[in-house]
């Protein structure tokens, strides 16, 4: 298993390796095995960070640090302003430092912010924190998803970022359970039970961020766990993939991104489903709670819902992936979430609620994932694949400040949960008008190929025009 089998590889006359389906899988488990746990971590770990904010509330802090009116949504929100906007200057970072580098160190960044949080004494105090959490922590989703793209072919990636983002709805239920055991430790050491939920969370991100300087991997080229025919095949696949585009750093590809109106199509698509994504997050223990449970068991109750999208995010990636397909999973995901909040907005019972909670969050989160690897997908060339996905997250991302605020009118909540069926019907409607949009500049290249004779060997005269290549075609 080290090395390629005769019988699964041949040449042609460019003396490119051609992989039969058995080898090909072989080498991308072999580098799953070796990327996806670190990422997967990372992600459990981020999310972890940025939303237990919402189990500290449950536990105590919104009266240890009079937190009324407001103060909580208010709080919850300033993360995201820092956090959406350095998201596409750590893109670029990334692009010219090494990941096994840049990635690290801004976990322990944020890890040492997060752990010093168990230190805030008042609602002014924790504001600060909240937003240097967001500044020291904007890097790693956006620049997770851009990694992700340099490792794998497209028709590769929808089940990788899937796997990956599944680490957000197991962050959800995992800091449930911690939450709810954490709390027991209320006293200790003079803290509040919240106080330690920062602390030892903080901690943890600081353990793993330190182990990965030693044993995260940058770049195929670079990898060691690949033997060199390994390393040929993949190299190979990608730049086969990328239909022979550049990818050196040129702000030329800068200017691709800003300007290509279709980077704010995704944008959109991105938005309406990111503010249901953060709502959720922030709000289920709360949301719970309100349903009549007590606070220990609302945290306990918030666990199934993310176990269910956990699952549904990796379903939902393998079978994207299956058929090559984004928009309608996007669209088939919304539709179930859609259904959950109209539930939640509904009923005035505790069990069909807690089932609208579930739906919502099982048809969310795998929506998610599956919009970062369509914008990815269709983003061109290295850098310019890198700024789109930051500016996608990073604009997104200002949807988590519009879900702090929506939360206001307890016990049925009809503000926060009208506002993101709205939201999500935004998204199904931007995602119908992507598919055709994206079909009908694939039939438009097509036609220019045809008239033109325009074939692979002639990439080389199309490197720098990104995904606007006559042979680049976009993923539906």
């Amino acid at each position: 298993m080290g090395s390629l089998h005769n019988d699964s590889i041949e040449s042609n006359s460019e003396k490119q390796i051609v992989l039969n389906p058995r080898e090909r899988a072989r080498i991308l488990r072999k580098i799953d095995w070796h990327l996806l746990p670190f990422v997967t971590v990372f992600y459990l770990l981020s999310f972890l960070d940025r939303s237990n904010v919402g189990n500290a509330k449950v536990a105590g802090m919104a009266t240890d640090l009079n937190l009324t009116g407001f103060r909580y949504n208010i709080a919850a929100a300033v993360f995201f302003i820092p956090y959406s906007f350095a998201e596409v200057p750590s893109n670029i970072a990334l692009k010219l430092f090494r990941p096994s580098r840049w990635i690290p160190s801004i976990m322990v960044a944020w890890g040492i912010v997060m752990t010093l949080m168990c230190l805030v004494k008042s609602y002014q105090s924790l504001v600060v924190a909240r937003v240097f959490l967001g500044f020291t922590e904007a890097g790693l989703f956006p620049g997770v998803n851009y990694y992700i793209c340099l490792w794998y072919p497209r028709s590769e990636r929808s089940k990788r970022i899937a796997i990956f983002f599944s680490a957000a709805s197991m962050s959800g239920a995992f800091g449930g359970l911690l939450a709810y055991g954490i709390e027991r430790m209320e006293g200790v050491g003079g803290l509040h039970g919240w106080q330690w939920i920062f602390c030892l969370e903080g901690l943890a991100t600081v353990l793993v961020a330190t182990f990965s300087f030693f044993y995260m991997h940058d770049y195929p080229e670079t990898a060691k766990f690949l033997t060199e025919p390994e390393r040929s095949c993949i190299i190979n696949i990608l730049k086969q993939d990328s239909s022979h585009l550049s990818s050196r750093f040129d702000t030329q590809f800068i200017w691709q991104a800003i300007k290509d109106y279709k980077t704010y199509v995704q944008i959109i698509i991105y938005l309406g489903l990111l503010v249901p994504g953060y709502a959720i997050a922030l709000f289920s223990p709360t949301i719970i709670d309100e349903l009549g449970y007590s606070a220990a068991n609302a945290q306990l109750l918030s666990v199934p819902p993310f176990v269910a999208g956990c699952i549904a995010t990796i379903i939902f990636g393998i079978y994207s992936d299956k058929y090559n397909l984004r928009g309608p999973f996007i669209i088939g995901g919304a539709l179930v979430s859609l259904v959950g909040y109209i539930l939640l907005y509904c009923s005035v019972q505790a069990g069909p609620s807690y089932v609208g909670a579930c739906l919502a969050a099982a048809g969310n989160f795998p929506t998610v994932a599956i919009a970062l690897a369509w914008a990815g997908s269709n983003a061109g060339g290295d850098l310019k694949r890198g700024v789109v996905l930051a500016m996608v997250i990073g604009f997104g991302n200002l949807g988590g400040i519009c879900s702090s605020f929506i939360y206001i009118d307890p016990p049925r909540f009809h503000i926060g949960h009208g506002t993101i069926m709205g939201f999500l019907s935004l998204s199904i409607v931007t995602s119908l008008f992507a598919m055709w949009d994206y079909n009908r500049l694939n039939k438009k290249k097509e036609a220019q190929c045809l008239a033109e004779n325009i074939t692979d060997d002639r990439g080389y005269e199309f490197q720098d025009m990104g995904d606007a290549s006559p042979l680049y075609r976009y993923t539906i």
